[in-house]
């Protein structure tokens, strides 16, 4: 070992050698028998007992529990505040999907026509859905009066067939035992009556509610048909800055894919009442017109909607033309569900606002039982929309896009791989 005077003597050049076993480091401890603990340092009292570890897989099921409370805490607050204030909210909502209809056909008036104003490109559109609407509700109103007698003999015949099968069928019923059925069935709409006064007086309030919110939905129309552009624009100042151009470009290619969605809807629930109804008249189910009307309304609720509107046009055609013409009506419905889902939604739908079976019954079923039918109705526009806007939020194509170059009234500006043909979708991403 080389050494090298000093002027206080001879120091060793060699280099410190680590505590040997049975000697003691700088603490006083032994660094091979010292038990490694969680955190770099450890207790020097021999006493204190040994560190409680957790469980990694522990420690993972704590972190997504808390995690899941947390969220399903948020969702319950959210669910409360809609329902609080859904008098306010159904309104808006329903005059936003009403705006993804009717904006495109404003700004199409006020761009072509150059010395027309928005505002009057606005009022035509407004006043001209409303006197749609109003001429379609008129037509089946004035439809189911004409029809109702015809239902009316044949629903009362119906029902003597009914009797007859009764007393003369399986049932066995003799006269006595009927009446006695009759009268039990009597005495509990007697009962009751206090109940179906109670349920008109919830119908006229009702009614008031349905007129004022109708007021609320056509006011907010107007103005989001209008100053919609505006109105975005203020809502992103909520958004901090960072972040903002991503929220900005989200929130367009989601209004692009709900203004796809109603028009896609639209015109397949008009297809779909134009072939029942056709088909309804030819087999001599009455009542032809508005049980077309339920069936382009109950397109608007997907799988659920065709179910219940199908039920009641087979019902009408059993009471009034026997078996032979239910069943013709069940297969007359089959053919246009399949027509529907095969031919229809993959033409005017497409792979940009596609989603799956599960992603539109799931959410009707919740929207139901959530918010009744107005949750229904409202169920499947809604994740559409949030499904467009969560896939452009985690599209890192998109974080290089203009919000300025992005259409929110083109269906096609909804996702880039619909609008750009050179791009590959993944089976997946649908």
């Amino acid at each position: 070992m080389a050494r090298v005077a000093t002027s206080h003597g001879e120091a060793d050049l060699a280099p410190a050698r680590p505590p040997q076993a049975g000697h003691d480091a700088a603490d006083g401890s032994d660094p091979r028998t010292t038990e490694p603990g969680p955190t770099d340092t450890v207790s020097t009292d021999p006493a204190a007992p040994a560190r409680w570890r957790v469980p990694h897989g522990l420690d993972i099921a704590a972190g997504l529990a808390w995690r899941t409370l947390l969220i399903a805490a948020a969702a319950f607050v959210v669910i409360y505040l809609a329902a609080t204030f859904a008098l306010v909210l159904v309104p808006v909502v329903l005059a936003l999907i009403a705006a993804s209809l009717l904006a495109p056909e404003a700004h199409l008036m006020s761009t072509r026509i150059r010395w027309m104003p928005h505002a009057v490109a606005t009022a035509i559109v407004v006043v001209g859905g409303l006197a749609v609407v109003g001429g379609v509700f008129t037509g089946v109103v004035f439809a189911f009066i004409s029809g109702l007698p015809e239902l009316t003999s044949q629903l009362t015949s119906s029902l003597s067939e009914i009797q007859a099968w009764v007393r003369t069928g399986p049932l066995g019923l003799d006269n006595q035992q009927f009446t006695a059925i009759g009268d039990q069935l009597l005495a509990s709409v007697r009962s009751s009556q206090a109940t179906i006064a109670s349920s008109a007086l919830f119908a006229v309030s009702t009614v008031g509610e349905l007129f004022t919110e109708g007021l609320l939905t056509l006011f907010t129309l107007i103005f989001l048909i209008h100053d919609g552009g505006t109105i975005w624009r203020f809502l992103l100042r909520g958004v901090p800055g960072r972040v903002r151009r991503r929220a900005d470009l989200a929130g367009r290619r989601a209004f692009a894919s709900l203004v796809g969605y109603t028009r896609a809807i639209v015109v397949v629930a008009f297809i779909d009442a134009v072939t029942a109804g056709v088909g309804l008249w030819l087999i001599g189910v009455p009542l032809a017109v508005p049980l077309a009307a339920l069936i382009f309304f109950g397109a608007f609720v997907p799988t659920v909607g065709a179910v219940v509107s199908g039920a009641v046009a087979a019902l009408v055609a059993l009471v009034s033309g026997g078996v032979t013409d239910m069943l013709l009506v069940i297969a007359l419905l089959l053919a246009v569900q399949n027509l529907e889902g095969y031919v229809l939604q993959p033409l005017f739908l497409g792979k940009s606002i596609k989603l799956h079976p599960l992603a539109v019954v799931l959410p009707i079923a919740c929207g139901l039982v959530i918010a009744g039918i107005p949750g229904a109705l409202l169920a499947v526009p809604l994740v559409t929309v949030l499904d467009t806007g969560l896939r452009s939020l985690t599209r890192p194509d998109d974080a290089t896009v203009d919000p300025a170059t992005i259409n929110p009234l083109d269906p096609r500006s909804a996702r880039p791989e619909f609008a750009d043909p050179k791009v590959v979708v993944a089976p997946t991403d649908d």
